[in-house]
């Protein structure tokens, strides 16, 4: 390992070491860290160091749900968000814990349904729990987590076939008589797997209110808005969620979108000045913003590389179904220390190829599960999706890791047993 190396994962891990030691309030520790970089000189030799350590200020992604939490801070004032919080409880209330379960499988769907993956979809899931008001028989800290990892397990046949494919291309595989079918049953059982765990995690969860609500118990009622304003509201939110979902339609112009409509209800009175100061500069957003660089440093530094070359040469000499288990483990952990879950299976999943190439073992299957582990991870707090589930369900670290790190295992434990059943 070269210093370089060293070094950024030594900032990663003081990071995480703060957040949880609990000494400095929530958010700070990574825009510590994002200075460290400049400290340490961790960032290419062509780049403008002030500006490489702080690129998530930049990353028109989290400017999108930064403005999304304007636009839902306004959501939030309307009759609506009533019959919402009233509707999503009651399935809840109904069944219990089935309620539960069906929640959880309800979002496995609908994300699928939106295109798997989706921004605007993990926002809109997290951002409509956090209107749940606190009971007792269902905690909204017990829902905040599960239901916004369950974003990450669409059952979405067709992008993880096409997205397998184009890799498998890429790397020079013919893919000519590659079916979608055993894609079918890989995911199907890598959602088992998710599902299952949800039903044990539920239990391993802590029974308090979320962060948005802690800062909501200090205001006053709902604002009594006229009709219009309502229903414009409401327009401003649809419309930016629709926006985000189809960011690759639309182009630039969809992450801006939020941005626009949360001036337009500035104007408009539904929020003022100090609440949409509030939602752009909050804590989540601010973690958001520092971990990025950090990420990026990780994998500038070759750390990420070298890793996985360690790992391909270790595994060679592995059964097809630990090898397969094995690279899903590092495609997914790459995933989480560089939140560039597409990039993390191009890099990782050539190697997975190779390796069973080398070992006269079909690559179709464990190439196919290591896609699809890009998306299964989550187990540190550094990436969009994480890092609003940690900040909005007001977990601690030791919290968040009893949750991330099994269901990480077993998303992986599944995908491996589904590519071995399915191919």
């Amino acid at each position: 390992m070269t210093l370089q190396m060293i070094l950024a994962l030594g900032v990663l891990i003081f990071m995480i070491v703060l957040i949880m030691a609990d000494v400095l309030p929530f958010g700070a520790p990574p825009l510590l860290a994002s200075l460290l970089l400049v400290v340490f000189q961790l960032y290419p030799a062509d780049a403008d160091p002030i500006a490489y350590a702080f690129a998530g200020f930049t990353d028109s992604n989290v400017w999108m749900i930064a403005f999304f939490m304007v636009v839902l801070a306004a959501f939030q004032k309307t009759s609506f968000t009533a019959r919402v919080r009233s509707q999503m409880f009651r399935l809840a209330e109904r069944g219990g814990f089935k309620g539960y379960l069906l929640l959880v499988l309800l979002v496995m769907v609908a994300c699928a349904l939106t295109g798997g993956h989706s921004t605007g979809f993990y926002v809109l899931i997290l951002g409509l729990v956090a209107t749940i008001p606190y009971d007792k028989k269902l905690p909204t800290s017990k829902l905040v987590m599960p239901l916004g990892f369950a974003c990450f397990h669409p059952v979405n046949f067709a992008v993880n076939f096409g997205l397998c494919v184009g890799i498998l291309n890429s790397a020079g595989f013919a893919t000519d008589g590659v079916s979608m079918t055993p894609f079918i049953i890989t995911t199907l059982i890598g959602c088992v797997g998710y599902f299952i765990w949800s039903f044990v995690g539920y239990r391993l969860l802590p029974d308090h209110a979320i962060a948005v609500q802690q800062e909501q118990s200090e205001e006053v009622a709902a604002s009594d808005l006229p009709q219009w304003k309502e229903l414009v509201t409401v327009a401003c939110l649809v419309a930016s969620v629709v926006g985000m979902m189809f960011a690759k339609q639309l182009g630039d112009v969809a992450y801006i979108l939020p941005g626009i409509f949360a001036f337009l209800l500035l104007g408009i009175k539904v929020v003022d000045w100090q609440e949409m100061r509030n939602s752009l500069f909050s804590p989540v957003v601010l973690m958001m913003c520092c971990v990025i660089p950090v990420a990026n440093a990780l994998s500038d530094s070759g750390f990420t590389a070298l890793v996985g070359n360690m790992v391909a040469d270790a595994a060679s000499s592995m059964p097809p179904f630990w090898l397969t288990f094995v690279f899903c483990l590092l495609t997914s952990a790459c995933a989480t220390f560089t939140g560039a879950n597409f990039a993390s299976a191009y890099i990782f999943v050539p190697i997975v190829i190779a390796a069973c190439l080398a070992l006269g073992v079909n690559p179709v299957g464990p190439a196919a599960a290591s896609t699809m582990a890009a998306f299964a991870g989550g187990f540190l707090p550094i990436d969009g999706l994480p890092a609003l589930v940690y900040g909005w369900g007001n977990y601690s670290m030791k919290e968040f890791w009893k949750f991330t790190i099994p269901m990480w295992i077993i998303n992986c434990l599944f995908l491996a047993i589904g590519a071995m059943v399915a191919f």
